[in-house]
Parts: C-alpha cells; sequence; structure tokens
C-alpha cells in the first residue's frame, strides 16, 4: 500500500465559526490552530497547507481563568534604547481583543513557511457580527461535551 500525500489542488477548504465567550483562551487557541492546519483531516499532509478558513466571533467577551488578566504581560520593544513598553491582559483587551487571540493563535501554529498563509485565513471579530454569509460557515461549538 502506497503512502498518501495531498497535492495542493486536492484541498477544499471549509468555514468555521468558533465563538469566543463559550471556552477559555488557551482551549480555543489549540481547537483554532487544528483547524487553520488541518490536523483533524484524514487527508493531512504536513507540506501541504490543508487547513480550513476560520472566523472567532465575540473576541471583546474572551473568557481567561486565573489571574490572567492581571498577571499576563504583552510586551512590545520600538528599537530604541529604553523602548520596552508593557500591557497588562485586561488593557490589550481594552485597546484591541483581536490581538490577545491571534498571538496567541500564531504562538500555537508551526514555525515554517506556511505560518502566515494559515494565519491569513484566521479572521476575528468583536462582536457577533461578520461578513462571511456568502461563505456558509459551520458554528463549532466548543465547550466540553457537546462535540
Amino acid at each position: 500500500m502506497k503512502t498518501y500525500s495531498a497535492k495542493p489542488s486536492d484541498v477544499v477548504r471549509a468555514w468555521y465559526i468558533v465563538d469566543a465567550s463559550q471556552i477559555p483562551l488557551g482551549r480555543l487557541s489549540t481547537e483554532v490552530a487544528q483547524l487553520l492546519t488541518g490536523k483533524k483531516k484524514p487527508q493531512f499532509t504536513a507540506h501541504i497547507d490543508c487547513g480550513d478558513n476560520v472566523i472567532v466571533i465575540n473576541s471583546a467577551k474572551l473568557v481567561v481563568t486565573g489571574k490572567k488578566l492581571t498577571d499576563k504581560i504583552y510586551y512590545h520593544h520600538s528599537l530604541y534604547p529604553g523602548g520596552l513598553s508593557e500591557r497588562s491582559l485586561t488593557e490589550q483587551l481594552d485597546i484591541n481583543p483581536n490581538v490577545v487571540i491571534e498571538k496567541s493563535v500564531r504562538g500555537m501554529l508551526p514555525v515554517n513557511k506556511l505560518r502566515p498563509e494559515r494565519l491569513a485565513r484566521l479572521r476575528i471579530y468583536a462582536d457577533d457580527k461578520h461578513n462571511h454569509e456568502a461563505q456558509k460557515p459551520v458554528m463549532l461549538d466548543l465547550r466540553k461535551g457537546k462535540k
């Protein structure tokens, strides 16, 4: 029996909607990363981008556990001396909640040439409105025991 290897022309991309207000940030990010890479598909091939398109809604209502709202720090450096700035998760959620999910998912994707292409298929919205109804996305319920 020969080993199956997917070709880029064989890839069929589905559209999924994930609600960020249902599960914590880490669990949300792992599920989204698996959808973007296509790990759950039977035709998954590591060097071919087999993933799907993912729409994340309600990023402003993001759920985190523990003391992450105050203890988790996001750093940014301006490349000038003394240019290190930091923000807590609470401040980042007030400024732009989409960045929190994007950075979390980016950190869970493999570091290779496919990562920017996979991140381009991730769309994040602060509320429950999006403009992708024409693609007929499927709503995923990621709560425990609801799969």
